[in-house]
């Protein structure tokens, strides 16, 4: 029998963390670590480029609430890494980044491809560290992964020199346990009670965190037991269902959102596992005179229009159910406002009809949602398709549309769509991009041929960035350096050895989406697009107030 090394002690500690799957690209620096892992339980995905690698890492985290865990070897490996790990980062999804690094009597001076990696890392991980010796592995993956799973979960990153990881070692995996949660006191509980029965016109914000705590029966318990109203975050889609009568709609594309979805005549805000990267306070709280209830598992951010006069930290789908269970309010209370949930669903209901080629917008989300099943996934990228999806696209459950919010880096769907066909292989999954962000990681389209996850793939194509020529538009009454060209995304797609179509009028997307979910391997659609119709919608709603 041969001795065993550090590298596989660590990978036996990422299989006591539960680690189905490391995403990214071997290295000379981790040649230990790939054969330890070859020879163990955790599948190796070798991705085409380490941002894709990481950003299906940061959708597994979302997904499971377990660390993703993807890896890059030193140098321009690790830098590849940094956009998904930030992304994680900033959208609070559980992640441990592996890189390589030389041997550690290089790290005193200049030498071949040696950056301070713990460095470059530090801004956008919760915690990072380097491996220094072999005597230490059980301890920092333990930590790694105990930091990133923690509320509010996030980022953490391992430097793996490669001389460490090819000494020999002898030891064992420190055992995991769940992370603790706080819970409110009876007192904080009682005065949240008392607060929220005494309100004339509550309201919920509901957020991330809500949806990352799986919160959404305990939610509608509460809203059904009271009648509070709900509004959404780009982020918390899903949590009650866009057809249920207290959906008030998703806010934070402008500045009348709040507005119309009756913030303004609200006494008392109580924010659901809303967080402050999703959306700044000051666009719902602008006097700073709301009583604010906090629902979060981590105490409140510091920031001048969000001051709750409640923090309750604890599990938030359990604190809910303790308000649920101790409010008496009636159902019937009229609060807030339906006429932003009324402005949008009744155009995306009336684009149902629009023949308009190029297509518009508004048409092809509707014919998405009426081919998705409920639990079915929508994947967005970055671009100004975001903000339609973000404004428009209607959820029945929670978990169903993914965003880049946080962060918002373009390229993030497609690695995204495979990480969430692996976790859960019966739910359709849709990706929409923008010609723009879409080349940022198509190479990963041979990543899913070779893993045959059939993702459906909509390019939206107009040859601009789209987004930014909107901006442009607004502030200036032109676009520049904003138009581009586009290869054959049909033969481009095929290339890769995958079906795809090009729409020729409106009426053949939905023909190709019904197509494209009936394959055992993935596909591409191309659908020519007219932004010409704004995503404000209407002039009712106010400038934007958030960016792609």
């Amino acid at each position: 029998m041969s001795e065993r090394k550090a590298s596989d002690v660590f990978v036996e500690c990422l299989e006591a963390e539960g680690v189905k799957y490391v995403f990214g690209i071997p290295g000379e620096e981790t040649l230990d670590l790939n054969q330890s892992l070859d020879d163990s339980s955790v599948q190796f995905v070798p991705v085409r480029h380490e941002q894709g690698g990481g950003y299906m890492a940061d959708a597994y985290g979302r997904l499971t609430g377990r660390a993703g865990v993807c890896l890059g070897t030193l140098g321009p490996g690790a830098t590849n890494l940094v956009t998904a790990v930030a992304d994680a980062y900033l959208d609070r999804a559980p992640l441990v980044a592996l890189t390589g690094q030389s041997d550690l009597e290089r790290m005193h001076k200049e030498s071949h491809q040696y950056i301070d990696l713990i460095g470059i890392m530090r801004p956008v991980t919760k915690w990072n560290a380097r491996v220094s010796s072999p005597e230490i592995v059980p301890e920092v993956v333990r930590k790694a992964f105990k930091v990133a799973e923690s509320e509010k979960p996030g980022s953490t990153h391992l430097e793996l020199p490669e001389d460490v990881m090819g000494r020999p070692l002898d030891a064992r995996p420190l055992p995991g346990h769940a992370p603790v949660q706080t819970e409110p006191g009876m007192r904080e509980l009682q005065a949240a009670t008392e607060l929220i029965m005494g309100a004339e016109n509550p309201i919920i914000l509901a957020g991330n965190g809500a949806i990352r705590g799986h919160a959404s029966r305990a939610l509608r318990a509460l809203v059904h037991t009271t009648g509070i109203p709900v509004a959404e975050t780009f982020m918390a889609k899903g949590l009650l269902d866009y057809e249920d009568s207290h959906a008030l709609g998703t806010v934070g594309l402008q500045s009348r959102d709040y507005e119309m979805a009756g913030f303004d005549d609200a006494d008392v805000v109580i924010a659901v596992g809303y967080d402050l990267v999703e959306h700044a306070p000051e666009h719902w709280n602008a006097k700073g005179n709301k009583r604010i209830v906090m629902i979060d598992t981590v105490a409140a951010e510091i920031d001048e229009f969000f001051l709750p006069e409640i923090e309750l930290v604890g599990d938030i789908a359990h604190v809910l159910a303790r308000l649920a269970a101790a409010c008496q309010r009636s159902p019937s209370m009229p609060a807030g406002s339906q006429r932003l949930r009324e402005l949008v669903l009744g155009a995306l209901e009336e684009a149902r009809g629009d023949s308009h080629f190029p297509m518009r917008p508004p048409r092809v989300l509707a014919d998405i949602r009426s081919t998705l099943r409920p639990s079915d996934l929508l994947v967005s990228d970055v671009g100004l398709h975001k903000l339609w999806i973000g404004r428009m696209f209607p959820a029945h459950e929670p978990g169903t549309v993914l965003i880049a919010n946080g962060l918002a880096g373009m390229g993030f769907a497609l690695p995204t769509a495979i990480a969430a066909k692996l976790v859960d292989p019966s739910r359709h999954v849709v990706t929409v991009s923008g010609d723009g962000g879409f080349l940022m990681n198509c190479q990963e389209l041979e990543t899913a041929v070779r893993l045959k996850t059939p993702v459906v793939n909509v390019v939206w194509e107009n040859g601009q960035y789209g987004s930014i020529v909107w901006k442009q538009d607004k502030k200036f009454g032109r676009h520049f350096g904003v138009d581009f060209g586009n290869p054959d995304f049909v033969k481009l797609a095929e290339a890769f050895g995958m079906p795809a179509w090009r729409c020729a009028n409106a009426d053949e997307f939905s023909q190709h989406l019904h197509t494209a979910l009936t394959l055992d391997l993935p596909s591409l659609i191309v659908v020519p697009i007219d932004y010409s119709v704004d995503v404000a919608i209407s002039r009712e709603l106010g400038a934007e107030t958030v960016a792609t």
